[in-house]
């Protein structure tokens, strides 16, 4: 008699195969927390660039969001120019996610 693995052409998973397959899916995660964090940052430097109403919801909740995530960067350059001091800020603080997130998400995978 034959396996019932072996009749529907399916063979049962490894426990190494499960594991790989958790760390992708947790590098994948941290990758993509850190896009979604940076295009927070980027749409608040638009929204100000495009002087945006700051009352408006929108507007607001983008730029409460962006706070929660610009970290040390708020305040690390000071021009004169307010839209200039949110577009080096607020954009240094979302290369800086993009890079955190990439390097993170690799050491998931080399140590996974």
């Amino acid at each position: 008699m034959a396996d019932s693995t072996e009749d529907t052409g399916r063979r049962s998973r490894t426990g190494a195969e499960w594991r790989s397959d958790i760390v992708g899916l947790v590098a994948n995660l941290v990758r993509w927390a850190g896009l979604l964090i940076a295009l927070v940052l980027v749409v608040h430097v638009i929204l100000v660039m495009g002087n945006a109403n700051p009352d408006n919801g929108i507007s607001s909740f983008v730029r409460q969001t962006a706070d929660m995530f610009v970290l040390a960067f708020k305040d690390l350059f000071n021009p004169e120019d307010a839209k200039l001091r949110v577009l080096v800020n607020y954009g240094l603080a979302a290369v800086f996610w993009l890079v955190v997130s990439m390097i993170v998400s690799r050491l998931i995978r080399r140590l996974g």
